[in-house]
């Protein structure tokens, strides 16, 4: 062979194999976007094309930001150029509230509990009854408050991850994509066929000592990381971080307020009066339950809507006993029961409610309401952001005041959440500042993503090679 072809040929074999490193998803959607509806805000449409380019996407912007017609609008778009039917997962009760969404912006949809209720266009049903639907049946799929996904041993993450493996478009949109750890992030990836967990964990991540389930990003990776990410999954907690004006996006004042409630404690029971182990916290939150309701129905004003959030059954019980016409949501609750119970309360049917923020925490947009608190704690700051964020969101006309109750014997457990939030605001900072330009390109400019791999310097092939 000529030595001049056989080094071309090499040459471009090389540059073949620098290409196929790269760890970039490319776009698999549409080319040619549907109209999209005329009540997105141009950060809203840009991102909703981006998606309908990319095909599988995430979607990780902060609360009130307009996932919900973000999510029906792409819906809608992929039923339009494909002529195939979107199945659209919410938590339970927020189903109902996005067709009420989907019906104030004109985009038609409907509220189905099994695959026979489907028709074309959207079908909006709630996580709890994936078992009813056929998703090889359909040509989009959204999950809307995907963190659903975030534990990878979690019955609806397996199940989605597996049942949806097929479907070409899918939408993935949540505010908290991982609220304390990255590697959370690999269940999003594996959902959307980006890559599998354990690949993401092998790429970019190392162990971090001796402890096999913790993990840290590999130095050298970092950059790369970023990038990858950023090539699948849009993030945002203002418009302006990806360059947009934030109008009326910036919120009223959120104002937290804790208390520290009294209470009879022997020695004998905790040392030094207080909780140091997680049996002693789960022992003095159950002995201090009398006086933390007390303190909480102290608080409840009596002309406006209120929203306490429990942690114990018999916190919930309690208090709903003490509130004048509260009305409590258990997680025994029929989901029928559950649903009709939050929708009463966003149509001010119900003045206060009772019940956890595992239960009703996440999806409904409750701006008619200012006032919370969270007469029990968890850990879980996951929990308490979303619960909050049903309030302080976009559409807030009034400032919003959330109260923590603790008992002085649980020890540190609301520091505990506060070094949480702390550690969550730095990780999402750090989620905006890295991604942030590299999404301003394919956001803004709809640029198509490409490998970063491009060599300029020809390869020299030694001379016993080429002999």
């Amino acid at each position: 062979m000529n030595p001049i072809v056989a080094q071309t040929a090499q040459t471009d074999a090389y540059a073949a194999f620098l290409a196929r490193k790269a760890i970039l998803d490319p776009p698999t959607g549409m080319h040619d976007i549907p109209s999209l509806p005329g009540a997105l805000f141009p950060f809203q449409r840009d991102i909703v094309t981006w998606a309908l380019k990319r095909g599988r996407a995430a979607l990780f912007a902060g609360t009130g930001l307009g996932k919900s017609l973000m999510e029906l609008s792409w819906g809608q778009a992929v039923h339009t150029a494909t002529h195939g039917d979107v199945l659209h997962f919410a938590p339970l009760a927020v189903a109902a509230q996005m067709v009420r969404e989907a019906e104030k912006f004109g985009i038609p949809a409907r509220h189905v509990r099994s695959q026979a209720e489907c028709g074309p266009g959207i079908n909006v049903t709630n996580y709890q009854k994936i078992e009813h639907f056929d998703l090889a049946e359909f040509a989009g799929v959204i999950l809307d408050e995907s963190s659903i996904l975030k534990s990878e041993t979690g019955h609806y993450r397996n199940e989605l991850v597996e049942a949806c493996h097929g479907i070409p478009f899918r939408l993935a949109a949540t505010a908290t994509p991982a609220p304390n750890d990255f590697m959370e992030l690999g269940n999003h990836a594996e959902f959307l066929g980006i890559m599998s967990y354990s690949d993401m964990l092998a790429t970019f991540f190392t162990h971090d000592g001796g402890e096999t389930q913790k993990w840290r990003l590999k130095g050298h990776a970092e950059s790369d990381f970023w990038r990858w990410m950023a090539s699948w999954a849009v993030m945002l907690r203002k418009p302006s971080d990806l360059g947009y004006d934030d109008g009326a996006y910036s919120l009223p004042t959120l104002h937290q307020i804790h208390h520290t409630v009294a209470v009879d404690n022997s020695a004998d029971d905790l040392a030094g009066g207080r909780a140091s182990t997680l049996q002693d916290r789960i022992k003095a939150r159950r002995d201090s339950v009398a006086d933390r309701v007390a303190a909480a129905a102290s608080l409840t004003p009596t002309d406006r809507p209120f929203v306490w959030w429990c942690n114990l059954n018999s916190e919930s019980e309690a208090l709903a006993k003490a509130i004048p016409g509260a009305v409590e949501v258990r997680g025994s609750d029929s989901e029928d029961a559950k649903e009709r119970k939050l929708i009463d309360f966003s149509e001010g049917r119900i003045r206060v409610l009772v019940s956890k923020a595992s239960i009703c925490g996440f999806g409904m947009n409750w701006q008619h309401c200012a006032d919370t608190g969270f007469v029990g704690l968890n850990d879980s700051f996951e929990q308490v952001y979303q619960a909050i964020r049903r309030f302080w969101r976009f559409g807030q006309q009034n400032e919003v005041t959330a109260h923590f109750i603790a008992a002085e014997t649980e020890g540190a457990v609301v520091a505990n959440l506060k070094r949480k939030e702390a550690d969550a605001d730095r990780m999402a900072a750090a989620m905006v500042l890295h991604t942030a330009n590299i999404t301003k390109q394919a956001i803004n400019a709809q640029a198509r993503e490409k490998a970063s791999y491009d060599p300029k310097i020809p390869m020299q092939i030694p001379t016993w090679l080429t002999a």
